[in-house]
């Protein structure tokens, strides 16, 4: 059995960024760290997620804290409003995930937190229909020239599926599925499997 992502949580409400912490512990998350406005910055190293606060300079903070090539450590945002320009925003910047606070439960919270560990993505569903559209706007380079192969990752991908998943559907190696989706990525200009599969979804690739 896998154990739990090692998590660091940046909040700037101190009762709310304790409950957070206090949450994850029960549930045997290791909690390497928490801050506001990232104060002090989290060691990226063996750091699996980075929970934070979006508004404000919270997403430019994280971001910046996670820009090492070498850090594996993946973005999970919280925000307070249905706000889709944030929730785009973090989406292109690379969050893996983006909880509303207003619908967050600790059943949602660990849930999000183990299948982004996990390798998988999720943005709140009502905003999905309108992310979509967006991502009509934003670049959707070479994905007319997609291989069958790269179509196929996409739509395992739409489903779910994980980079573990994937290379048992498709009789690779997880190293070879790693390679073939970020090669995915640069083609499609995309910055996560998120932003990609939105944009395939929306011109019809998949």
């Amino acid at each position: 059995m896998q154990p739990e992502p090692t998590v660091w949580v940046d909040d700037s409400h101190p009762i709310f960024r304790r409950g957070l912490v206090a949450c994850l512990s029960a549930e045997g998350f290791r909690v390497a760290g928490e801050s506001e406005a990232l104060a002090p910055a989290p060691r990226t190293a063996g750091l699996d997620l980075l929970l934070f606060e979006a508004e404000g300079t919270g997403l430019r903070r994280a971001v910046a804290a996670t820009r090492d090539p070498g850090a594996a450590t993946r973005l999970v945002a919280t925000v307070s409003e249905r706000g889709e320009a944030l929730v785009y925003s973090a989406v292109e910047a690379g969050v893996a995930a983006v909880l509303l606070r207003s619908e967050l439960g600790p059943a949602v919270l660990v849930a999000t937190l183990r299948a982004v560990a996990c390798g998988h993505a999720s943005v709140p569903s009502a905003l999905l229909p309108r992310l979509l559209e967006r991502a009509a706007s934003g670049s959707a380079q070479g994905s007319g020239r997609l291989t069958e192969r790269e179509r196929e990752i996409l739509r395992l991908l739409a489903e779910g599926e994980d980079t573990q998943e994937i290379a048992g559907r498709l009789c690779f190696s997880e190293r070879t599925v790693k390679n073939l989706v970020h090669d995915l990525l640069v083609k499609m200009n995309c910055r996560n499997r998120t932003h990609a599969v939105a944009t395939a979804t929306r011109h019809g690739v998949i």
